[in-house]
C-alpha cells in the first residue's frame, strides 16, 4: 500500500478531530488541507518506521501550532488580522490539555502516543489529562436530548449524561418524535444517532431542531468515515459506536465550548 493510500484511509478521522478542535466543519478541513499541502511538499519528512497515523496527527499538530504563534516568531506578516485574531481564539478554547483529552478519549490514541503527537513525554500528558478532568467537572451544565432508537443504548446515554452532572431533556426515537421533543424542551445540546426508527436520517431531524434553537449537536454512528468525507455538510461533532464514557463526556465538554450562553 502507498503512503498516500495509507494516508487517506485515517483522513476521515483527523478531519473528526480537526473539527472537534475548531468546532467547525469549514475550519477543521481547511487545518487538515493545510497539514495534507505540507505533506505533498516534504513526503520525506514521513519516517519511515513510524507509525503512519501517528505521523500523520503529528503533522497535523505541527500545522495547528504554528497557527498560533501570532504576533511572534512564524507568524505570517501578510495574514489578515481578522483571521490570526481568529486563531488565537480558537488556541484558548482548545489548549493542549483539551487537544490531549479528544486524542485519548475521542481518538483512542494511548498516553504514549499523545505524547509523540504533542512533542511532550507521558507524564506531561497524565497530568495535564487530570486537569482537564477538574476543568470539566466546574463547567457549566446543560439539558441534553438524546435521539437514539435503540433502547439500550439511549439507556446507556441517559445514565452517562446524568452522571456528568447534566439533565436529560427527553428521549426520541424518530425524526417527528424529536423535532416535537426538542420544541417543548430546555435542551441546550442534542446527542442523535444517524439512522432513526421510522428509517430517516438523523442528520435531517437535528437540522430541523437547529432551526428552531442554534445549539450543539453531537453524532453518534458505527461508521463514521461515511460521514467525513469533506464534500458536502456533515457533522462537527462525532463519536463512534461502540462508545466508551470518556468519549461521549470529551464531546460533550468540548461541544459546550462553543455555546457562548455556556462559554461566558
Amino acid at each position: 500500500m502507498s503512503l498516500g493510500e495509507e494516508i487517506r484511509g485515517h483522513l476521515p478521522f483527523l478531519r473528526r478531530y480537526a473539527r472537534a478542535l475548531t468546532g467547525s466543519q469549514h475550519h477543521g478541513d481547511n487545518f487538515v488541507h493545510t497539514t495534507l499541502e505540507v505533506i505533498v511538499a516534504a513526503p520525506q519528512e514521513f519516517r519511515a518506521d513510524a507509525d503512519i497515523r501517528i505521523d500523520l496527527y503529528r503533522h497535523f499538530h505541527r500545522i495547528w501550532e504554528s497557527a498560533f504563534l501570532g504576533d511572534g516568531e512564524g507568524a505570517d506578516d501578510e495574514e489578515d488580522p481578522l483571521v490570526r485574531a481568529a486563531n488565537r481564539h480558537l488556541a484558548r478554547i482548545t489548549p493542549l490539555g483539551r487537544q490531549m483529552l479528544l486524542l485519548t478519549a475521542l481518538e483512542g490514541f494511548s498516553i504514549t502516543e499523545t505524547a509523540r503527537i504533542t512533542g511532550t513525554n507521558a507524564a506531561t500528558v497524565e497530568a495535564l489529562l487530570g486537569e482537564m478532568v477538574g476543568d470539566i467537572d466546574r463547567e457549566a451544565r446543560t439539558s441534553v436530548l438524546i435521539v437514539e432508537d435503540e433502547p439500550l443504548i439511549a439507556m446507556e446515554l441517559e445514565q452517562i449524561v446524568r452522571r456528568l452532572g447534566h439533565d436529560v431533556a427527553g428521549i426520541a426515537t424518530t425524526h417527528a418524535d424529536a423535532v416535537a421533543a426538542f420544541r417543548h424542551s430546555d435542551a441546550g445540546l442534542i446527542l442523535a444517532d444517524i439512522q432513526l426508527a421510522d428509517g430517516s436520517s438523523g442528520i435531517d431531524a437535528v437540522q430541523d431542531m437547529l432551526a428552531v434553537a442554534p445549539v450543539p449537536a453531537i453524532f453518534i454512528t458505527a461508521f463514521p468515515e461515511r460521514l467525513l468525507t469533506g464534500h458536502c455538510v456533515e457533522p462537527t461533532f462525532l463519536i463512534s459506536k461502540p462508545f466508551r464514557e470518556n468519549t461521549v463526556r470529551a464531546a460533550i465538554s468540548q461541544s459546550l465550548l462553543f455555546t457562548p450562553q455556556l462559554a461566558a
